[in-house]
């Protein structure tokens, strides 16, 4: 039998056939098959409440850096007034926003989709330790995001060759970043839950709603395969930006990174609506739990033992040493002091050249100087 160009409904139900397997679509299943048959994507339809005067300076800062950077689009290009450039990355219809360009530049994305941000959470078992939300515009998320997980949430092997300081993690960041990227622009935002990164001792998961094209399993995504964006318009900003390539190849470079670090290629997991990656750690590069521990221990006690001679600069650094991204704030309520104390001391710790500030207020850190 010949396929049908459009979806026949069946006594109320729609039914698709893949191979000699017969399913019945439901929910977002049958949603999505409806629009690719009609040809309508989500993230093309238009919103009637936000304007381009809504959108983010610097969502529009962040994209036209990234474009001339990556090469994908020129001065030219990009010397153009905003309305004038979401027309050329075709977010404009019929005078209206379409979802994707509400999405990518404006600030307060969640106001159009209520789960559309990054949940990121640091576990021990099944104890959450601690955790953050990355929001703002998709363009916003996608330049902070990687950061913070490398700033706060891992810690790098250190080691020297010759007289360079090697640091080494345990994820690829560049397989990372790919893998947080395609989240983004393959996420079914639609279903108001948002991108969740999960970062154990010896795993990450990195899991986002989403439904794989029709026909496709997780072994397909192993292998080579055309390129299917989920949101297809969002994946053209992404693409300008020259975050993303167009080929398909975003599973590949994954691989490639993780196997340049050493580390095992990751396992996708799908499960209905809901796509995951597993990363696997390289072992060689996980930092020794005991030496955290053993920081932790000194921190709270300096009246036993040796530490008993232990010195606020020497606190501080066994707390920077346990977590780098620690704030003014956060070292004062471990020492019990007040932030002035601790101010002070860090102003006497850089003197010595013993720690050095490392980007931004929100999402920076403390390198030590061993």
């Amino acid at each position: 039998m010949n396929p049908w160009a459009f979806p026949v409904n069946y006594d109320g139900e729609y039914h698709y056939r893949s191979g000699s397997t017969k399913q019945q679509l439901r929910g977002d299943a049958l949603t999505n098959f409806l629009m690719s048959k009609t040809g309508l994507k989500w993230d093309a339809a238009t919103i009637a409440d936000i304007s381009v005067d809504d959108l983010d300076k610097e969502s529009f800062d962040i994209f036209r850096q990234e474009a001339l950077r990556s090469g994908r689009m020129t001065k030219e290009d990009l010397d153009i007034s905003n309305t004038e450039l979401l027309e050329k990355l075709d977010l404009i219809e019929d005078g209206k926003l379409k979802r994707a360009g509400a999405l990518c530049f404006y600030r307060k994305a969640e106001k159009v989709i209520s789960g559309c941000y990054v949940k990121i959470g640091k576990f021990e078992g099944s104890d959450l330790l601690y955790q953050d939300e990355v929001r703002g515009s998709l363009l916003i998320i996608a330049d902070r995001v990687i950061d913070l997980i490398y700033l706060k949430y891992l810690k790098a092997a250190i080691s020297y060759h010759k007289e360079t300081r090697v640091e080494t993690y345990p994820f690829a960041r560049d397989a990372v970043r790919e893998a947080v990227f395609n989240a983004l622009i393959h996420c079914n935002w639609a279903d108001n839950i948002p991108i969740q990164i999960r970062i154990e001792e010896d795993v990450m998961y990195i899991s986002n709603s989403s439904m794989l094209p029709f026909g496709w399993t997780a072994e397909t995504l192993m292998h080579s395969h055309s390129s299917k964006p989920f949101n297809p318009d969002i994946a053209r900003v992404f693409y300008r930006a020259g975050y993303i390539e167009s080929w398909g190849r975003g599973i590949q470079k994954i691989c490639d990174a993780c196997k340049r670090l050493g580390a095992d290629e990751p396992e996708y997991i799908v499960h209905g609506g809901d796509i995951m990656l597993k990363f696997n750690a390289l072992q060689s590069a996980k930092v020794s739990e005991s030496i955290a521990t053993k920081n932790r221990d000194v921190t709270k006690d300096v009246t036993k033992d040796v530490t008993k001679d232990v010195t606020k600069e020497t606190e501080i650094l066994a707390l920077l040493r346990e977590d780098a991204s620690m704030t003014t704030t956060e070292l004062a309520q471990r020492l019990s002091v007040n932030r002035r104390t601790v101010q002070r001391e860090l102003e006497k710790l850089k003197k010595k050249n013993c720690i050095e500030r490392k980007g931004g207020r929100r999402y920076g850190y403390w390198e030590i100087h061993e």
